[in-house]
């Protein structure tokens, strides 16, 4: 009987404790997904604030003295300009020409992005952008020319500000790939001088990216550049507001995948309960006996919810240090799914405290019921009952 009341106490437990684990899991997952999408869109496209001009191009400042003006902040470790277009390539493989249509250009400063991006850590095969003639190409674009290789001569066409055609031959110095597509994987870079001659758009700028050492920042350093400039028709936005069409959406999903997890830990809930109405008919005669010798139907209450509250407290303790253990693994081991983006893993105390703090709550609910059952049980009913 002893062993059948701790097998019961001890699956007690490891309800509230899977429940726990559950919702760190999803939360290493998901909410480490969600973080690591933002960490590349920040680093390969749109910096920790990203400045743009409402209407089109910047041509209110130059790019120099708008990274000169960022880069006075402390906040700012760096700043960038870049212009984008779109092109159509051709190229000759085993004698045959392949061409791909609407190709995103980016325009870089070989220099300066390589302080504010980590394109240039994406380039696997050759090297990033160094001079005006070079070209950095997407993996899927060099699969979709047949198999583009470093050293393989490529033309571009873009169409320039007056509608003409502008044609130009390129050396590709290197392939770019980026776990998870979050890359240029479907882009090629080129110096960003090139595309604004191929565009007739010289001293003008597409947009500045601004990497910041604290991107708790963003706001400030934001609020402070467009307050800095009221009369010029520039547009600035953190990373949040820059990528919001692709956030949104994932953003519910994890809303949904946390609900879950918050269902399963009602789950262990009800476990807790069917376990402690079974262990209060396991203690029938126990109870009977302290009726008997006088107990109050609130000392029996008492009793069953401390057993509810030691449940609680060692079930939340047990499922943190599980939900914990895989968190460091997570975050140590850097953790993909098959080729994905590296999951971005952080320790969110307070979600974890909650977590524990529910669960107990949880553990203690569930245990009144079976409590206030067991006050119910009169000495002689319970006595006879054995």
């Amino acid at each position: 009987m002893l062993a059948n009341k701790k097998g019961s106490l001890l699956g007690a437990i490891m309800a509230v404790s899977i429940g726990i684990l559950v919702i760190h899991v999803n939360f290493v997952i998901f909410q480490g997904l969600y973080d690591a999408i933002i960490r590349d869109l920040s680093g390969y496209r749109f910096g920790d604030v990203l400045v743009t001009n409402r209407e089109d191009v910047i041509t209110e400042k130059s790019d120099v003295f708008l990274v000169n003006w960022f880069e006075r902040i402390p906040y700012v470790e760096a700043a960038a300009p870049r212009m984008s277009s779109s092109a159509s390539i051709n190229v000759t493989k085993s004698g045959k020409i392949v061409q791909d249509f609407q190709v995103p250009v980016v325009g870089v400063d070989p220099f300066q992005d390589t302080k504010v991006s980590t394109v240039h850590e994406t380039v696997n095969e050759g090297q990033y952008v160094f001079s005006r003639n070079s070209i950095v190409v997407g993996s899927i674009v060099a699969r979709d020319l047949g198999g583009v290789n470093v050293g393989d001569n490529l033309q571009l066409k873009i169409v320039n500000r007056h509608g003409e055609d502008t044609i130009k031959r390129f050396i590709v110095t290197g392939i770019a790939s980026s776990p998870g597509g979050q890359g240029f994987d479907s882009d090629v870079v080129i110096h960003i001088d090139t595309l604004r001659d191929m565009l007739d758009r010289n001293k003008e700028t597409g947009q500045i990216l601004v990497k910041l050492n604290d991107p708790t920042k963003a706001d400030e350093v934001k609020d402070l550049f467009l307050r800095s400039f009221p009369n010029d028709d520039f547009k600035a936005e953190t990373i949040e507001e820059s990528a919001e069409q692709t956030l949104s959406g994932f953003r519910s999903g994890i809303a949904m995948i946390n609900m879950i997890g918050y269902f399963g830990m009602m789950s262990s809930a009800f476990a807790v309960v069917t376990i402690q109405i079974m262990l209060v008919s396991s203690k029938t005669r126990e109870v009977g006996i302290m009726r008997a010798i006088g107990a109050k139907r609130k000392d029996i209450l008492v009793i069953f919810l401390f057993q509810g509250m030691i449940i609680g407290m060692v079930g939340a303790g047990v499922g943190t240090a599980f939900g914990l253990s895989y968190t460091f693994y997570a975050k140590e081991t850097k953790m993909s799914f098959q080729g994905s983006l590296p999951l971005q893993v952080s320790y969110d105390w307070s979600k974890i405290t909650q977590t524990a703090i529910m669960a107990f709550g949880l553990a203690v609910i569930a245990s009144i019921y079976p409590a206030f059952k067991a006050t119910k049980l009169q000495p002689v009913e319970a006595m006879r009952s054995v």
